[in-house]
């Protein structure tokens, strides 16, 4: 058995909450590790927290200085040298979806491109072992918590699918603020060999009543996507289930796209949605849809897709309320001309990185005003199928 089998072995052996030491183990015994700590992202993606830590735990790391921000930016081992030890901090993806970092110390003339490359590998294993172990424990959620999560930020990141998505064909980054308050924003996709299906979600409503409606609204959605039924008829099956229960009292605003990976055609559905912008060839322009009623307004509305089609090279925004309409003390609105700064801004920043570059802007153009709304950023590269 090679030394990276052994090291997956000892991983998929392990109970939930044991992963960390039994990869500690395993890195010690077949690559001559002297320790090995494990750090997640936390919600809002800007620190780095240790799982296990001691009972004097060092503050937070970066997630986007030093050198684990560096690891956790790039998604590449980066190698900080400790007089005759190497510190090696390797990034815990799992599809593009960035969980946190490892870091191990070893000695440096053991480390070279071979060996980061393994680590890398390992970063990965360890990656999708974190998201299996999640169903049986709370260990690595709880890391991932700066602060205590309020009842509905705990509901709604629930339904979230992850922050960052990667194929061949496309790269998704995402970002919901203020992340341990949120109200009932919401975005959501499922990926298939033939098409990508996206939704974007802007609640109503403040609370557990805003995060239940949201979980009404996307549950009902998966529901229709997953009995194969049309873009149309997932928006009709979803306000029929939103009016049903609420009887027009409320309602939510949503965006729902299905992207052929093959021709990169698009079908649209705007329930009221929040705003889209295509970037093409470094110029960005906010794309006009057509705007149907919410979700849930009134019974039996009908919906009805309309086309577009993106190139590769493209790169898809999308907005909430509470980034396009929040303003300055001097009281400019940010879509005026932050928005588009903003996107030019981040235009060599993969999808991933780009949401919290664009809140952290937003962050500035605020100010000391308080944040009201969700604010909500989602970045999608189209690249297509190649051949």
């Amino acid at each position: 058995m090679d030394r990276f089998a052994a090291v997956e072995r000892a991983l998929r052996k392990a109970p939930p909450h044991a992963l960390l030491d039994a990869l500690r183990g395993a890195l010690r015994s077949h690559y001559g590790a002297q320790d090995t700590d494990l750090l997640m992202a936390d919600y809002a993606m800007t620190i780095l927290q240790r799982v296990h830590a001691p009972a004097l735990a060092p503050e937070p790391l970066s997630a986007h200085t030093g050198a684990p921000g560096r690891a956790f930016g790039a998604q590449q081992p980066y190698a900080e040298e400790k007089g005759e030890d190497v510190l090696v901090h390797v990034p815990v993806s799992v599809r593009g979806d960035r969980l946190g970092l490892i870091t191990v110390t070893m000695p440096a003339a053991a480390y070279d491109a071979a060996l980061s490359q393994e680590l890398l590998d390992i970063g990965e294993l360890l990656g999708h072992e974190i998201i299996v172990a999640e169903r049986d424990t709370d260990l690595y959620l709880q890391a991932r918590r700066a602060q205590r999560l309020t009842l509905a930020a705990e509901m709604q990141w629930q339904l979230l699918p992850g922050r960052s998505c990667s194929r061949p064909e496309y790269e998704i980054g995402a970002q919901l603020e203020p992340a341990y308050a949120i109200h009932g924003d919401n975005f959501d996709w499922a990926g298939s060999a033939d098409a990508l299906t996206l939704s974007i979600t802007n609640g109503m409503g403040e609370g557990i009543e805003a995060s239940l409606l949201t979980s009404l609204a996307v549950n009902a959605l998966r529901n229709a996507r997953r009995a194969g039924l049309s873009l149309a008829d997932q928006a009709c099956l979803t306000d029929q289930a939103v009016y049903g229960h609420h009887q027009g009292s409320v309602h939510l605003s949503m965006l729902l796209l299905r992207f052929d990976l093959l021709t990169g055609d698009v079908e649209i559905v705007d329930a009221g949605s929040p705003q889209m912008w295509l970037q093409r060839d470094g110029v960005a322009e906010q794309v006009e849809l057509e705007a149907q009623l919410p979700l849930g307004m009134f019974e039996d509305t009908p919906y009805t897709a309309q086309n577009f089609r993106v190139r590769p090279g493209d790169r898809l925004f999308f907005f909430s309320d509470g980034v396009y309409d929040a303003v300055s003390p001097s009281g400019e609105r940010y879509s005026e001309r932050a928005l588009a700064a903003a996107m030019t801004g981040t235009r060599l920043l993969p999808p991933a990185q780009v949401p919290y570059a664009v809140l952290n802007e937003l962050a500035g153009h605020r100010g000391s005003r308080d944040q009201d709304d969700d604010a909500m950023v989602i970045c999608l590269d189209w690249h297509g199928r190649q051949g």
